[in-house]
């Protein structure tokens, strides 16, 4: 090989390639997608998936809505549909029937035109523009955010991300297994004033505890005298309980008193378009000169970050929001998912109770909605996946949604072994 004067002189001819990155440490793996790995890697026939975020037929397989199959054919049949950009702010049929569907249709704010509403990547989505959103315009971006504890894991990411410092404050009580509302209500009279607080609109998660319509007046007097900013999380409307109206009550209690606020909303659950990633933010404002300020100001931050929405989900929950038809139809699916959830708990509890497990198991009926805070140690929850092939993760926390009735006597004696094996464990699960 003839080797060029070029290469004899050139500095960099035989200097090895820079490995500027190489000191990037590994990061951990998402703990549930982790889990749902290691279940399906598992061969056991009657391993159970309780770690998961998505609703399970009784067969325990992925259920389509009917409502959803049924628009789905309507849009594919519309000759006139293209893949165009949405505007920034997304599909507008969209935005406004979910702000109706949040904030009821009568809602003063919507009434007063002091809402402001943009399409999102699901609720994930929602979350992180609103947490730009308030470390850009919010009291110089200084205010801290206080996140129930326990909260989703997602949560205090989605914050640290956009430079917004995060404390706690008591939400879950280990002793009744139920709110610790004294120890929220703590946290809310002694935080600097004008602190954010992010509240779980209903089907609390991780733990499926909610406070009642008596305890959330409480929280919003406090909140309301000093002058505390709501940020809410709606992941499970009419999911939770069945009712749309029950599960936004404590979002439409604080728009009537006056909050400014916003709002996070998710379709992934409540209709089962947990790929498509259909989302709504909503910024309730004190006037309507304020809301287009603030709406223009949304609408850079997505410009930059996303520059426009995915189409397909948000066209199918307009299409079944906006037909009433479609809608009714849609509310009888729902009913059917939050009945088996409730159903699931009723026979896990009855399960629990017939089997004399030690402890109290009415919690397991207390709580509401895809989630349960079991009580289960990180021990029990080690056998309860080595030895019973049941996965669920490290803080006891189950999701209904993965018991049937082929299941529930399997995971009930799982547990009713550990919780022996743990001294007796009273109080747990």
């Amino acid at each position: 090989m003839v080797v060029t004067t070029e290469q004899q002189t050139s500095p960099t001819a035989n200097m090895a390639p820079v490995a500027a990155f190489a000191d990037v440490p590994l990061a951990p793996p998402d703990a549930i997608f982790h889990l749902t790995a290691s279940y399906k890697a598992d061969t056991f026939k009657d391993k159970i998936n309780l770690g998961v975020g998505a609703y399970r037929d009784d067969d325990g397989k992925p259920w389509v809505l009917p409502v959803v199959k049924k628009a789905d054919d309507l849009l594919r049949s519309d000759p006139t549909l293209d893949h165009e950009y949405l505007p920034i702010a997304g599909l507008p049929a969209f935005t406004s029937a979910a702000a109706k569907l949040v904030l009821g249709a009568d809602s003063p704010a919507i009434k007063e035109d002091r809402v402001t509403s943009i399409q999102t990547i699901s609720g994930t989505g929602a979350n992180h523009l609103g947490a730009v959103f308030l470390s850009r315009f919010y009291r110089n971006g200084k205010m801290k955010c206080y996140l129930s504890n326990p909260t989703w894991a997602n949560h205090k990411a989605i914050f640290a991300n956009a430079g917004v410092e995060t404390a706690e404050y008591a939400y879950f009580d280990p002793h009744s297994l139920g709110l610790d509302l004294a120890g929220m209500l703590r946290a809310m009279e002694t935080c600097e004033e004008g602190s954010i607080f992010l509240l779980h609109a209903c089907a609390h998660n991780p733990t499926g505890v909610d406070p009642t319509q008596e305890q959330w007046k409480m929280i919003a007097e406090v909140m309301e005298r000093r002058r505390l900013f709501p940020f809410f999380d709606c992941a499970y409307q009419g999911f939770a309980s069945g009712s749309l109206e029950k599960d936004a009550w404590a979002i439409r209690y604080f728009v009537q008193r006056g909050f400014e606020m916003l709002i996070c909303q998710s379709f992934a659950k409540n209709f089962g378009l947990y790929g498509e990633r259909a989302g709504c933010f909503h910024f309730i404002a004190s006037t309507p000169d304020a809301v287009k300020r603030v709406g223009s100001q949304l609408a850079i931050i997505q410009r930059s970050e996303i520059s426009n929405p995915p189409a397909y989900g948000a066209r199918l929950v307009s299409l079944i929001l906006n037909s009433p038809p479609l809608f009714t139809e849609w509310t009888q699916n729902l009913s059917t998912m939050a009945s088996r959830i409730i159903l699931m708990r009723s026979l896990l509890h009855s399960e629990l109770v017939a089997l004399g497990t030690p402890g109290s198991w009415d919690h397991i009926v207390d709580q509401i909605g895809m989630f349960s805070y079991t009580g289960l140690g990180g021990e029990e929850v080690r056998k309860l996946v080595e030895e019973s092939h049941v996965y669920l993760t490290s803080n006891g926390r189950i999701s209904m949604a993965g018991l049937t009735r082929g299941n529930v006597k399997y995971f009930a004696r799982a547990v009713d072994r550990v919780v022996r094996e743990g001294a007796g464990a009273g109080g747990k699960l």
